[in-house]
């Protein structure tokens, strides 16, 4: 299996700065695009942004100019810088790992999901 760890997150002030980590580990052959969606209360889960194996970058609408995400291929691993925050930003923020494991390659690529991480920002 292919395990997806998020860390960090936390409360912050409006205006104010946080930052993401996620790393994939486990079962893994190749791990194409990572990233990170969210999902605020009863809202619907939306795409925050995401990276290739490249370095190509894409973010939501809403955080554009706001959040900043990199990557490290050679751990498998993602952050995202997350500055100017609003209250609008809260929401639980999942981590996904796209690729193939090891053990199902022949079954194609899959998205690895994580577990999430609370962001909360008060006004």
């Amino acid at each position: 299996q292919v395990q997806v760890v998020e860390s960090g997150g936390g409360l912050v002030q409006a205006g104010g700065s946080l930052s993401l980590s996620c790393a994939a580990s486990g079962d893994i052959f190749r791990i194409d695009a990572m990233g990170w969606y969210r999902q605020a209360p009863g809202k619907q889960r939306e795409l925050v942004a995401t990276i290739t194996s490249s370095g190509s970058a894409n973010y939501g609408d809403s955080v554009k100019g706001r959040f900043t995400i990199s990557r490290d291929n050679a751990a498998n691993a993602a952050s995202l810088q997350m500055n100017s925050l609003r209250p609008e930003d809260t929401a639980v923020y999942y981590c996904i790992a796209d690729g193939y494991s090891a053990s199902y390659y022949s079954s194609g690529p899959s998205r690895f999901w994580g577990q999430g991480t609370q962001v909360t920002v008060s006004s």
